[in-house]
């Protein structure tokens, strides 16, 4: 059998908003969602320079319905440069770009082929005995194993399956064409391309089954590094070699505050903190979520000026590397028993046991939701699609909400 090799790749999700950021910092928004289409460049790039046979992406090309057709001729373009190059693709269909879900169309270079939605199909490279099976999704939910219609294995081919699933279950993703690795193994195919899933993962050895993850970071949920793989196949086995190509990442930081700190004493944990991330950044912008923990006897202090001391905090994480940007940061610190025993006197707006210190009312997060609804409704397209789209539940915001008016209560008294 002939030597040869191709890159997997999965998820770019180009176009996406990157909700949960365009609504903290617009700016940081705009890193990462050029840095979407940077690292695809930077995959073309690899692929090109290494002379692979064939490029294949196992679902969600784009994000979902482009609002205009840019996403679209961006990624006309760099595919271009593979057809000049002579590298075919091979597409399928995700949930997030499901036949029935992308209405705009750009025509691509004739090098590139998308497996069918209403039934598997098979591609073939003849010179190189591949054989490509793969469906796509005809809607954004597929519930169905669609694994077990894949066509049995041409013989004395390299066969390659191209699905898009969840498998038994990977959380937090939700479940898509459900199959098991022994459905997969059935199918006697060689090597499973597998997409939808976002993180890096090799199922299984024989046959390789593998994740490649998403292309780029997109939350504070996807951190560390995101690319492809490369797989070479030599006397009819084969190896994945991880192909690093993000250009952004997020990360967390936690710094336990001690109960006499106070701003500045804060701000020199997060710079020591800071520094083992910023020797590990590898060139690349960061969006940092900071979490404080323990007591403090300045909480109140730190939640009433809560603006000035996030503004503090980026500063101190510019101090340590230019492109180091707070995505969020998060005050789980609690006050001294000392300082809660105090606080639970009257306060001077009148607001003792009018307001509720641990669980909140059925019919009051019901309000808070329905009023998220109405802000929701009122964000640019695609900025509302998150979850949490104002970064939290509506019980963890109506905490927010209360910590900040008890502490501005504490200062006017």
């Amino acid at each position: 059998m002939t030597a040869f090799r191709f890159i997997h790749a999965a998820d770019l999700h180009l176009g996406s908003p990157f909700q949960g950021l365009a609504l903290k910092d617009a700016a940081l928004a705009d890193i990462f969602i050029e840095a979407s289409r940077h690292a695809f460049t930077a995959l073309i790039d690899v692929a090109i320079e290494r002379q692979v046979d064939f490029f294949l992406v196992a679902g969600d090309v784009y994000d979902g319905d482009w609002k205009d057709n840019k996403i679209g001729l961006f990624f006309n373009r760099e595919v271009a440069r593979l057809e000049r190059a002579g590298i075919p693709v091979f597409l399928l269909k995700g949930n997030h770009d499901a036949e029935s879900v992308i209405t705009r169309t750009i025509t691509l270079p004739k090098n590139v082929s998308e497996f069918p939605v209403n039934k598997p199909g098979t591609f073939r490279l003849d010179h190189l005995k591949v054989a490509l099976h793969g469906q796509g999704f005809a809607e954004r939910s597929a519930n169905e194993n669609l694994s077990l219609a894949y066509p049995p294995a041409e013989p004395g081919w390299f066969n390659i399956g191209v699905l898009h699933t969840s498998l038994t279950g990977r959380e937090p993703h939700a479940v898509y064409a459900p199959c098991s690795v022994e459905d997969l193994r059935s199918r006697g195919y060689d090597y499973w391309a597998l997409g939808h899933v976002h993180d890096f993962e090799i199922v299984a050895q024989e046959p390789l089954i593998v994740f490649p993850g998403n292309l780029q970071g997109r939350s504070i949920r996807e951190q560390g590094a995101k690319g492809a793989v490369m797989v070479t196949v030599e006397d009819g086995q084969a190896s994945v070699e991880r192909i690093i190509a993000d250009i952004a990442r997020f990360a967390e930081l936690a710094i336990v505050v001690e109960p006499d700190d106070g701003v500045p004493a804060i701000l020199r944990r997060v710079e020591t903190g800071l520094e083992t991330l910023a020797e590990g950044m590898e060139g690349r912008p960061l969006a940092l979520r900071i979490r404080l923990t323990g007591e403090s006897r300045f909480r109140a202090e730190l939640i009433a000026r809560g603006d000035y001391f996030r503004d503090e905090v980026q500063a101190a994480c510019h101090r340590s590397h230019e492109d180091i940007w707070l995505e969020k940061l998060e005050m789980r610190v609690e006050a001294m028993a000392a300082a809660s025993a105090s606080s639970s006197q009257p306060d001077a707006l009148g607001l003792d046991g009018l307001i509720p210190m641990h669980d909140f009312p059925p019919a009051l997060v019901e309000e808070a939701n329905a009023r998220i609804a109405e802000i929701v409704a009122r964000l640019p397209g695609g900025i509302g699609a998150a979850e949490t789209p104002l970064g939290d539940d509506a019980e963890a915001l109506l905490a927010e909400a209360r910590d900040l008016l008890l502490a501005r209560a504490a200062r006017v008294g």
